[in-house]
């Protein structure tokens, strides 16, 4: 099992710390959330909501100095991304490989070194019936991932490429090279 120096690696604190730091664009709001107790002797968990009910996500950083098995390392990232899609794109039989695809290539643009990746992604369309007809049909798109981190010190580029995944789910654009929005007002 591959491991990594323990004197090169932050402290677990320092690590959460950065991860608090990130800041996010105005339709997205990250919140800390109670993280999973038993999986491993360290956790963040952390929630996402893009605007009102677009999308919505979850990051779980789990981390075992000791490391574990399965994960092959000390840390392990789980996630979801799950968001309203158009029921034409949900017809769309590329639909689970372009969002698979958007997990890779957000975890590349943010230079997030990884191994061992694992997930799923599954489309539903819903129409309703009976004394629900008359309700619109609705769909949407979810994504289910886990992977190893491979460098301890630069874990925020894991958490800043599911916020980009759950962006790209949710259909917002890319902002623009140079482009910086201003705080959302509070």
């Amino acid at each position: 099992m591959p491991t990594v120096n323990p004197a090169t690696v932050k402290s677990w604190e320092a690590i959460v710390a950065e991860i608090r730091a990130i800041t996010v664009r105005n339709e997205v709001v990250v919140e800390e959330v109670p993280a999973p107790q038993k999986l491993a002797p360290h956790a963040l968990a952390l929630t996402a909501d893009v605007d009102i009910d677009v999308g919505t996500g979850r990051f779980v950083l789990l981390h075992d100095p000791a490391g574990q098995e399965g994960w092959s390392g000390e840390f392990r990232c789980v996630t979801f991304a799950r968001a309203a899609i158009e029921e034409e794109l949900a017809n769309d039989p590329s639909l689970c490989d372009v969002s698979w695809a958007w997990l890779l290539e957000a975890l590349a643009s943010h230079s997030a070194e990884y191994a061992h990746p694992s997930g799923t992604v599954t489309r539903v369309a819903s129409s309703s019936y009976g004394e629900l007809d008359g309700r619109e049909e609705d769909s949407e798109v979810e994504v289910r991932a886990s992977w190893t981190p491979i460098d301890g010190n630069s874990l925020t580029s894991h958490v800043k490429a599911w916020i980009t995944l759950l962006e790209r789910v949710s259909g917002l654009e890319p902002l623009a090279e140079g482009i910086t929005q201003l705080p959302r007002s509070k």
